[in-house]
This record gives C-alpha cells, sequence and structure tokens, in this order.
C-alpha cells in the first residue's frame, strides 16, 4: 500500500490490485460527512470517503461498494462486447457464405463466456446460440472471427464432415488463425494451466 499526493495535504491511500480486485484508490473529502461514492478511472476503482474514515481501505463498506462497481462495470463490458459480436457475426455470414446459406443461418445470440475455458466456442443449432471463451477477448480480429465462421458453421452443419469444411473454407485466414491457436494453447500448456483443446485437434467441438 503507498500514498499518492492528491493536493498539497490530503494524500490519495491506493491498495494495489488483488483477490481478483482492480487497484483501488481511496480518496478523502472534507466536504464529505458520512456518504461514500465510487466510479471506475481508467482500470482502477476511485472511492471517496470523508476525511474522518480511517482505515478505509480495512473498511468491509468500501470493499463492498468496490465489488459493486466492478460487477457493473464487468456486465457493461460483456453487453457491449455482445453487442459487437452479433455484428460481426452477421458481417462474416453476408461476406463469405453462399446467399442461399446466409439466409438460412439465424443465429438468436452471439455472447462471451466465463464459463468455457476448455472450448474455444459452442453452438446450440437447435435454438442458433453462439457463446465464445471470453479467453479470447484480446485476441486479435481474425482469430475471433475465425472461431465465431466455425459457430456459424455448425448452425448450417453440426458435424465436421465434408459440407462443414467446405463451408469453412469460405472464411479467410483459417491456417493462420489456427496456427495462432495452437501457440497459444502450447504457451498454456507450459504454464500448467488448463489449456483449450478440440476435439478435430484445433477448435473446440463446437458443436453442444
Amino acid at each position: 500500500m503507498m500514498a499518492v499526493m492528491a493536493d498539497a495535504t490530503v494524500p490519495d491511500e491506493i491498495i494495489a490490485a488483488h483477490d481478483g480486485r482492480p487497484e483501488i484508490i481511496i480518496r478523502r473529502s472534507a466536504r464529505r460527512r458520512r456518504t461514500l461514492s465510487a466510479r471506475m478511472e481508467g482500470r482502477s476503482v476511485l472511492v471517496m470517503v470523508p476525511m474522518s474514515m480511517r482505515k478505509a481501505g480495512q473498511d468491509p463498506q468500501v470493499m463492498e461498494l468496490v465489488d459493486k462497481v466492478t460487477r457493473s462495470h464487468a456486465r457493461h463490458r460483456r453487453h457491449a462486447g455482445d453487442e459487437e459480436l452479433a455484428r460481426r457475426a452477421v458481417q462474416l455470414c453476408r461476406t463469405y457464405l453462399d446467399p442461399q446459406v446466409s439466409d438460412t443461418v439465424r443465429p438468436t445470440s452471439v455472447r462471451w463466456v466465463s464459463n468455457q475455458n476448455t472450448r474455444w466456442g459452442s453452438c446450440t443449432p437447435s435454438t442458433g446460440q453462439i457463446r465464445l471463451s471470453d479467453r479470447m477477448q484480446g485476441f486479435p480480429n481474425w482469430v475471433v472471427d475465425h472461431v465465431l465462421a466455425h459457430e456459424l458453421c455448425h448452425l448450417v452443419e453440426g458435424h465436421h464432415n465434408r459440407r462443414f469444411h467446405e463451408l469453412l473454407a469460405g472464411f479467410p485466414n483459417a491456417e493462420r488463425a489456427e496456427g495462432f491457436l495452437a501457440g497459444f494453447q502450447w504457451a498454456v500448456a507450459g504454464s500448467g494451466d488448463t489449456a483449450v483443446t478440440g476435439s478435430d485437434g484445433t477448435v473446440a467441438d463446437q458443436s453442444s
């Protein structure tokens, strides 16, 4: 824990990121009497507390407020990310699938999920739902697009048969993306974390 001067007399209290929480900046204000407030500021959470509040970094009320703000921020980011994925899915269909095929592809939802650690993606053809592992957030767009294309093809063909591979071949960057994913898996396996593997040795079996 360290202090950074916010003005000539009152230092900010900085609590390093830990236990899944981001960095916390505690700023005391002489104008506050009892109330607390918090907001995201970059990758940190800024918490405004009364000047009289001592050991704010150890106060359960402060930590509860920090958790509330971070959860709200995460929900907002997921929602924005899901909307972007849905737009990309539509664009991929229109650009790379035959019009007669693309007219039959109707993903009802495309979203990031956090409970998919051994698959890059999965889909449910009967409902049109597509789920991508949030471990790919931050990957190059062409890698995410490849996994998304894999799922879109499964909405048309549920098996890894000839028709499926013919559909997938219409999308770009397949070999390049598979190389990226294989390299990532190799690095993860070397670190001892859970590797993301697939039934076909590349991306995961997405037809669940």
